[in-house]
C-alpha cells in the first residue's frame, strides 16, 4: 500500500514538472519587431514547415500575405514595407495552416475569429501612439450587471471612467454600441476605447466622460461565455429586425441605471450616443425614438433600422414605405441636436444607403456634418470615427 502511495505522489510530481515546463517552453524568439521607419518584422520558429506567410490588414481594404523564408536555424522571417501608424491584425499560415503566432499573447476575438495584435507607433500623437497605453492618467474600465424588464434578463455592459472620476463633478455620458456579432467586449478590445479616450483626454482634445457600452444583442444577456449560455460560438447574424425595436425600446433602461448609479450629467445636452454598423441602426432609430434625451448622434458605416426593419432602396420613397420614419425625423430634427454625424469608408458596403440617406436629409434641409475616408467595414476606420467623434461632443 506504501509503495502504491509513493508511486502516485512521483506520479503527480512528474505532471506537475512537466506542466510547469509546458508553461515555460514557449518559443524564444521575438516574432514581431517594429522597426524605426513603420516597417514590422515577423519571426516564426518551425524546422520542419515547408511554407509559411503571415497574414494581416496591412492594407486599407483587403488582407496582405508576406511570404517568410526560412534561415539556417529554423527561423522564418519576413519585413514588410513601411507601414503608416496603425493597430494590425495578423495570423501565421503554416503549411496552408491558419495558426496564431505562438510566441504572442496579444490577441483580439472578432465575432468568432481570432487574431493577433501588433501596433506600429513612429511619434507621440499618432493613430498608433493614440491606440497604445501611454503614461497618462488612466481611467478604469468594469464589467456592470443590470436589469431589463423589457427584455427580461440580466444584462451586462462595460462603462469607462475617466481619470478622477471620484473627485465630485458630474460627468457627461457617451453611449457607444458595437456591430452585428460583437457585444459589451468589442468597443473595448477591437475599438481600443480605454486607450483613445485616456489619450484624448490627458491631451486635452477630448472631455473627460463616462463611456457605456451595453450589449446590443437583445437575445443576449453578456459576450459569449460570460452568461449560463455557456461557451457556445458566436455568430454574426444577430440583428434585432426579428424583434422590431427590442434593443432601443430597452435602451431608456440602461441610461436610467447609470444616470443612478454614477455622477452623470442628466440632461440631454450631457448624453451622446454612436455605433458602429447594427450599432449605427441602433443610434439611428434611438435618435428617432428618443429626440429628446439625446444631443449628439454619430452614425458610423451606419445600417439603418426603422420599424423593426433595414431601410433598403430609395430613401426618397420613405413617404410610401416608412411613413412612421419620416414623422420621426421630422420631430427629431425639429428639436436642432447639437450635433448629427455620419462617418463611412468609400469602400463600404453599405456607402450607396449611406449616400441616399443624405441626399434625403439634403432634400429636406436637415443639418448634420459628414465624414467620409478611405477603407471599408472594419475596425480600422471605426477607431478613427471614435477618435473623431469623441473630440466633437460636450464641447
Amino acid at each position: 500500500m506504501q509503495k502504491i502511495f509513493i508511486t502516485f505522489v512521483i506520479l503527480c510530481l512528474s505532471l506537475s514538472v512537466r506542466g510547469q515546463q509546458a508553461l515555460w517552453s514557449f518559443p524564444k524568439v521575438n516574432s514581431t519587431v517594429v522597426n524605426t521607419d513603420g516597417s514590422i518584422t515577423f519571426n516564426y520558429v518551425d524546422p520542419k514547415a515547408k511554407e509559411v506567410s503571415v497574414v494581416g490588414n496591412f492594407k486599407e481594404i483587403a488582407d496582405e500575405s508576406f511570404t517568410m523564408v526560412k534561415n539556417s536555424k529554423g527561423v522564418w522571417t519576413v519585413t514588410t514595407p513601411p507601414l503608416r501608424p496603425e493597430m494590425y491584425s495578423y495570423v501565421f499560415f503554416v503549411d496552408g495552416r491558419k495558426m496564431l503566432d505562438p510566441a504572442s499573447v496579444y490577441i483580439n476575438r472578432d465575432v468568432a475569429s481570432t487574431t493577433d495584435i501588433v501596433i506600429v507607433t513612429k511619434e507621440k500623437g499618432d493613430r498608433g501612439s493614440l491606440y497604445s497605453v501611454n503614461e497618462v492618467p488612466h481611467g478604469n474600465v468594469a464589467k456592470v450587471w443590470y436589469h431589463s424588464g423589457v427584455l427580461g434578463m440580466n444584462r451586462r455592459m462595460t462603462i469607462y471612467t475617466p481619470a478622477g472620476y471620484d473627485q465630485g463633478k458630474h460627468y457627461p455620458v457617451l453611449y457607444l454600441l458595437h456591430g452585428s456579432g460583437g457585444d459589451e467586449n468589442a468597443w473595448s478590445e477591437l475599438g481600443r476605447v480605454t486607450q483613445i479616450m485616456d489619450n484624448l483626454i490627458a491631451a486635452g482634445k477630448a472631455k473627460p466622460m463616462i463611456v457605456v457600452m451595453p450589449n446590443g444583442n437583445y437575445d443576449a444577456q453578456a459576450a459569449p461565455g460570460c452568461w449560463s449560455k455557456g461557451m457556445y460560438t458566436p455568430s454574426g447574424s444577430r440583428v434585432d429586425a426579428p424583434k422590431g425595436h427590442a434593443f432601443e425600446n430597452s435602451f431608456m433602461e440602461i441610461v436610467n441605471y447609470v444616470d443612478s448609479h454614477y455622477k452623470t450629467v442628466r440632461k440631454r445636452e450631457g448624453r451622446a450616443v454612436t455605433g458602429l454598423s447594427m450599432g449605427g441602426g441602433h443610434t439611428f432609430a434611438i435618435a428617432n425614438l428618443y429626440p429628446d434625451v439625446f444631443d449628439y448622434y454619430g452614425l458610423q458605416s451606419a445600417a439603418f433600422i426603422a420599424d423593426g426593419k433595414f431601410v433598403a432602396g430609395d430613401f426618397s420613397h420613405l413617404s410610401a414605405t416608412h411613413p412612421q420614419l419620416v414623422s420621426q425625423l421630422d420631430r427629431l430634427f425639429a428639436t436642432a441636436p447639437k450635433l448629427y454625424w455620419i462617418a463611412i469608408g468609400k469602400a463600404d458596403f453599405l456607402y450607396k444607403a449611406n449616400e441616399q440617406y443624405r441626399a434625403y436629409l439634403d432634400s429636406k434641409g436637415y443639418k448634420y456634418e459628414y465624414f467620409e475616408n478611405d477603407g471599408g467595414h472594419l475596425w480600422r476606420n471605426w477607431r478613427i470615427y471614435l477618435t473623431l467623434f469623441a473630440q466633437k461632443i460636450f464641447q
